[in-house]
């Protein structure tokens, strides 16, 4: 996506209040025109024993122009606001989105500071670009062609000269727009690294101060502090060459043109009216010329923010959604598309066949996983840390997808594969609680229902009633509306997971997945959350990866990983009978420790 692209797709739902700043400025352009020759009259008139009347008619008609240019200005700066806020904020709403579907691996090589000065940094430096620049360009073009055209018709001599000097200020002007660029996008590729850098520091000042690294963290702060100074340092170096050249060329343009003016009126070539027209108009360059200069310094830094963000939106997920048409390959990999399949209503079955799957350049994470889970089942997994079963979850909510074999969900009527199935349905099919739930500083209803003011009270209350989780609601400082700090700041861990089990009931999901959601509770937290389990399992088909007995012996099936491949899988009661199996070695040595 170029300059061209990013206007027209952006740009065209407001063509009307592009029009209708296009217009403001042709009039503002035809106002500072004629302003000027208003002088004139009043000079040559006044000279030549004039009426009064006529001067002061004269005098007024110029006041009228003055105000109604500045009226005319603030209107434009009105709707050039509008249009930059408008479009700038659909760009960022359309960066967010397209890197929240981006694959996982994308996300793991980049900081979130890093992507926040992706997402508003850049797009800021495009605001400008957005909402005037073809126009301010075009217009203050305009303004010199004009000022050319009426200085031509008062002397050729000065309207040659003028010509030239402005001919030479557009070739500068173009010359150091090539030389500056790559020098802005090196500059805002630094200030990114140093805002991921800041951001991770920040996030971990915990750990940094209880191992006492403050002088290493400030040490490599300063390393990417010197690296965005000289970088932004050589860009603002270059692109300043602009301004001060601007400058040298003007005051050498305007000493010529006083110089001519003078030089006409005193051969009697000139009136003392013409005399000042063609001094005023070649003062009047230097406006649109700086604003040009301007401009292209604001093009320099938005070229260099569009480069990042074509970069950005040229990225493509691995894990695409599915379409109407298509199937799946041999290799078991996702074709370009694929036929769009719906999951079933109530408890869903889940098959893994054959799931092999491993991370960038590295070993298989998961060998030849197998397995098939009934609908309305529960499986405990069971491994050592490091043994794939955090892993078989992202496979199950797409967030990767195997690099071979299948997944499918679905019911005795019929399985579909994950590929076929759309990404939004999916991911509301199944739902998660993790061991670290994410928070957000909101209010608890904020936090239940991801800020979709769709979701009743009464809903929510129906929900947490019948989690047993109503009291614990009420218990707190103002109920549904008691906000929560950055992180949750105010909850427990173990709060913090039932405010979790809240949000999958709200879903109503086939399939339900605890990672390790009570391996950091207190007893009484433990409790409380194994009523609501209870609740949230009752109906659906539940995934347990667990590290407490107590936990996983709700489980119908056991399967046990090592090394990401299946050790033991069958029924639960079966292996806790078989004094030989895993599972009965593990319960007999005590699950927790036997899993550290």
């Amino acid at each position: 996506m170029n300059h061209r692209d990013l206007l027209a797709r952006y740009l065209r739902p407001q063509w009307p209040r592009v029009i209708w700043m296009a217009g403001l400025l042709l009039v503002g352009t035809a106002l500072q025109l004629a302003s000027p020759q208003v002088i004139r009259y009043f000079l040559d008139t006044a000279s030549s024993g004039g009426a009064a009347r006529t001067l002061y008619l004269a005098a007024a008609v110029y006041i009228l122009f003055a105000v109604a240019l500045q009226v005319t200005r603030l209107a434009a700066s009105y709707a050039s606001q509008m249009v930059s806020w408008a479009a700038t904020n659909r760009l960022r709403a359309d960066l967010t989105r397209h890197c929240l579907r981006l694959d996982m691996t994308f996300h793991k090589r980049r900081t979130p500071g890093e992507m926040i000065e992706r997402i508003e940094g850049d797009v800021t430096r495009l605001s400008n670009f957005f909402s005037s620049f073809v126009v301010q360009v075009a217009g203050n073009a305009l303004l010199v062609a004009g000022i050319l055209v009426l200085l031509f018709r008062e002397n050729a001599l000065v309207g040659l000269g003028m010509t030239a000097y402005a001919g030479v200020v557009f070739f500068a002007l173009s010359r150091i727009q090539k030389l500056a660029v790559p020098r802005y996008t090196a500059s805002r590729q630094a200030s990114a690294e140093l805002s991921g850098y800041l951001e991770e520091r920040i996030a971990g000042v915990e750990d940094i101060r209880a191992v006492g690294a403050e002088d290493h963290a400030i040490q490599r702060l300063w390393g990417l502090l010197q690296a965005y100074a000289k970088k932004t340092r050589s860009a603002y170096v270059v692109g300043s060459l602009a301004y001060h050249l601007t400058n040298l060329l003007y005051v050498s343009g305007y000493a010529a043109g006083l110089a001519l003016g003078v030089y006409l009126y005193t051969r009697g070539e000139a009136t003392l009216g013409a005399a000042y027209l063609i001094v005023h108009y070649v003062g009047m360059l230097s406006d649109p010329l700086q604003k040009i200069r301007e401009q292209v310094e604001d093009f320099q830094q938005a070229a260099a923010s569009t480069g990042r963000i074509q970069e950005l939106l040229s990225l493509r997920p691995d894990v695409e959604d599915a379409s109407p048409a298509g199937e799946l390959s041999s290799e078991g990999r996702a074709p370009e598309t694929q036929p769009a399949g719906r999951l079933p209503e109530g408890a869903l079955t889940v098959v893994f066949e054959g799931v092999s799957f491993h991370y960038e350049d590295h070993d298989n994470v998961l060998e030849e996983i197998s397995f098939h889970l009934g609908a309305g089942q529960k499986l405990g997994i069971l491994g050592r840390t490091g043994s794939g079963k955090s892993t078989l979850t992202r496979l199950l909510f797409r967030l990767y997808d195997p690099n071979l074999g299948r997944i499918c969900l679905g019911s005795a009527e019929g399985l579909i594969d994950l590929r076929r199935a759309p990404l939004g349905e999916l991911r509301e099919r199944v739902g998660l609680v993790t061991q670290d739930v994410q928070l957000f500083q909101a209010s608890v209803r904020d936090n239940l229902t991801f800020f979709d003011p769709a979701v009743p009270d009464t809903r929510l209350e129906s929900i947490l009633k019948e989690l047993g989780l109503w009291e614990w609601i009420q218990g707190m400082p103002a109920g549904l509306d008691t906000r929560l700090g950055t992180g949750g700041q105010g909850l427990s861990a173990g709060e913090a997971q039932l405010l979790a089990f809240g949000r999958v009931f709200l879903k109503d999901p086939g399939l339900v997945v605890l990672d390790e959601a009570s391996s950091r509770l207190d007893p009484a937290t433990e409790t409380r959350m194994e009523r609501a389990i209870d609740r949230l399992f009752a109906g659906r088909t539940g995934m347990i990866i667990a590290h407490r007995l107590r936990t996983v012996q709700r489980a119908d099936h056991i399967l046990i990983l090592e090394g990401g491949r299946v050790v033991e899988s069958g029924a639960r009661r079966e292996l806790a009978a078989d004094p030989g199996s895993h599972f009965a070695g593990l319960l007999r040595a005590g699950l927790e420790e036997a899993l550290v």
